[in-house]
């Protein structure tokens, strides 16, 4: 049995209060008995202030810009160290030359076991990181993992990606906030939220694999997010979820279990019909 949880909580510039939250979540994680902790897109640094629009370019001001962090630099190998043996995913800006990228790791205290660098960017996410070009599994202590950030689960193939490589289990770390344009006072009802929790469960089952979604909370400059940090089984069952407010999501799974019944008769990897697609590339 495999004991996986998921994150919603805040995440600001200040590093090391980052890294307090992250030792409290630790100390929790580890009195429940978790293998996997999913902490949310921009767990270290936080997220942008401010999104703007999609392809106008302007310069976000130094408040608004997370704080560049080297792959090999001291805050990941920090983070491997307090993760010691459980597996622990975090998003965070990584600085690779000149280029600045939107970023997950999963760590043990081994060091690094994966990385995902965000392919597919929101609105005006662009301006202030250069984008992923590819989706890999990797294995680690609880399995063979995906990762995915945020926009990326829209994206069926992203996801189908993962689980064509072996992934057993996906983990999309977030910074989703509530809708901008209809905003509703009660973040269950708000329309961004009901898409969050709709891509969670729809990639879970269309791929038959287990979903960890974890996610940011409260605001951040203009951002209201949504929490609602989860675990979904391969049938799109959601097993644990924090709904609308900080928390941690736990469920056990018994990974190889879960996806062998999901599996059974209804296979939908060993179904596909991809000669059959002939999807075309554009709009």
């Amino acid at each position: 049995m495999t004991t996986l949880a998921a994150v919603a909580a805040p995440f600001g510039r200040d590093l090391d209060a980052c890294f307090a939250r992250i030792e409290r979540l630790l100390a929790e994680a580890r009195a429940r008995g978790v293998h996997l902790l999913a902490l949310p897109e921009a767990a270290l640094g936080g997220y942008l202030a401010d999104l703007g629009e999609h392809g106008v370019h302007r310069v976000l001001p130094r408040h608004a810009q997370p704080p560049p962090l080297d792959l090999d630099g001291p805050e990941i190998a920090r983070l491997a160290r307090m993760a010691g043996d459980v597996v622990v995913t975090a998003g965070f800006c990584e600085s690779d030359g000149n280029a600045r990228y939107n970023t997950v790791v999963a760590v043990t205290g081994d060091g690094v076991l994966g990385v995902h660098r965000k392919v597919h960017q929101p609105l005006g996410e662009s301006n202030s990181y250069a984008a992923g070009d590819s989706f890999r599994a990797f294995d680690s202590p609880v399995g063979r993992m995906g990762m995915l950030i945020c926009y990326d689960k829209a994206f069926p193939e992203a996801a189908r990606a993962l689980a064509l490589d072996g992934a057993e289990i996906i983990v999309c770390v977030s910074a989703w906030p509530a809708s901008r344009t209809a905003p509703s006072p009660d973040l269950a009802q708000d329309r961004w939220t009901h898409r969050f929790d709709l891509f969670d469960r729809a990639r879970a089952l269309e791929n038959q694999v287990v979903w960890v979604a974890s996610n940011q909370s409260g605001t951040f400059g203009s951002l209201r997010f949504v929490c609602s940090a989860k675990v979904v089984g391969p049938g799109g069952e959601v097993l644990a979820t924090t709904g609308v407010a900080p928390g941690m999501a736990v469920a056990d799974v018994d990974v190889p279990a879960a996806l062998a019944g999901a599996r059974r008769a209804m296979a939908h990897l060993r179904d596909r019909r991809p000669e059959t697609y002939g999807v075309p590339t554009g709009v």
